[in-house]
């Protein structure tokens, strides 16, 4: 009788592991490898990026995916490569050319490709490609996309904060965008293109930061897996490297396991100061035990200086 093989047993892994994703995985394939490397029992992905590009994917792993939301909703930025006088059906360069026109012959000047980027920056209306995974009716439109349905799709409202010209040898247009969340770089150069009269479509692109995060201390699949396994976990952020933008209130012991409880506590009139400069009512602050400097999770003050528990942290 064959035997199965025993399966190693899954960890309680808890943190943030800044993945430079290679190009031709999906983010869930990239998820899937990175978790079983690190033999973990739970993680997930802060925000899908494209199989053909490559970048910063932030995995959370244990308690750290309670608070990857607030990577999901984080402005990114991305340095992208587009390709002028091509276009395709996915806008990049997994889809088939519908469109070629010679953008050398086109001699556009640096002064257009300014002037048409300037269009393009702040708030702007983005219709989201077909080849994309929002869904419609449960199903994603991507597989609308691949049975040759095209559906009607409203227009979304995003921002460019930055839309900086790093090169431009033609046909290839090199730029480094900053934006809001939901924002689809391919639609940006689809469009970049259209509004030069050549059509366009993306070449590379790279997301370089998220939110606070960006690739230095980063890891690669291949670096994760050459690690020795008992040294893997150590390549992880700690999860409130999620959370260093909001100020730090820390708890004395008796403090601290009322606010696990889920107690709010009168920070006025348990004599605790608040962080300077004092957050005001609506602010979320970062909470942790004084005496250890473990994690409680994260907190909304209210009025009167009430410290409300908004998301804890639960270490095994």
């Amino acid at each position: 009788m064959v035997q199965s093989p025993i399966k190693k047993p899954r960890l309680s892994i808890h943190g943030v592991l800044l993945l430079d994703k290679p190009a031709g995985y999906s983010s869930n394939d990239a998820l899937i490898k990175a978790k079983r490397l690190l033999s973990a029992k739970k993680a997930g992905h802060t925000g899908t990026l494209d199989p053909f590009a490559t970048g910063l994917l932030p995995l959370c792993f244990g308690e750290a995916t309670k608070f990857s939301q607030d990577l999901l909703e984080a402005d990114k930025r991305y340095e992208t490569t587009v390709h002028l006088g091509v276009s395709t059906a996915t806008g990049d360069t997994e889809g088939e050319i519908t469109g070629r026109i010679d953008a050398n012959a086109l001699n556009i000047t640096a002064a257009q490709i300014e002037a048409a980027l300037a269009a393009f920056r702040g708030p702007i209306a983005q219709i989201p490609p077909m080849h994309s995974a929002l869904k419609r009716d449960g199903k994603p439109l991507y597989e609308y996309a691949r049975a040759g349905i095209t559906l009607e799709r409203e227009a979304r409202h995003v921002t460019i904060h930055e839309l900086e010209l790093l090169d431009y040898t033609a046909p290839y247009l090199r730029l480094r965008v900053t934006c809001s969340k939901g924002t689809y770089i391919r639609v940006l150069g689809e469009d970049i293109g259209k509004a030069l009269g050549c059509g366009a479509h993306l070449n590379a692109l790279r997301r370089i930061a998220v939110g606070d995060l960006t690739l230095d201390g980063g890891t690669t699949l291949e670096a994760l897996a050459a690690c020795p396994e008992a040294d893997r976990p150590g390549l992880l952020m700690p999860v409130d490297g999620l959370l260093m933008s909001f100020p730090a209130i820390l708890l004395p012991a008796l403090l601290a396991q009322r606010f696990t409880q889920g107690q709010r506590l009168s920070l006025g009139k348990e004599g605790l100061p608040l962080p300077e400069p004092a957050p005001q009512p609506g602010a979320r602050v970062r909470v942790y035990d004084r005496d250890s400097g473990r994690l409680l999770g994260t907190g909304l003050i209210r009025e009167f200086a009430v410290l409300a528990p908004e998301r804890l942290a639960a270490f095994a």
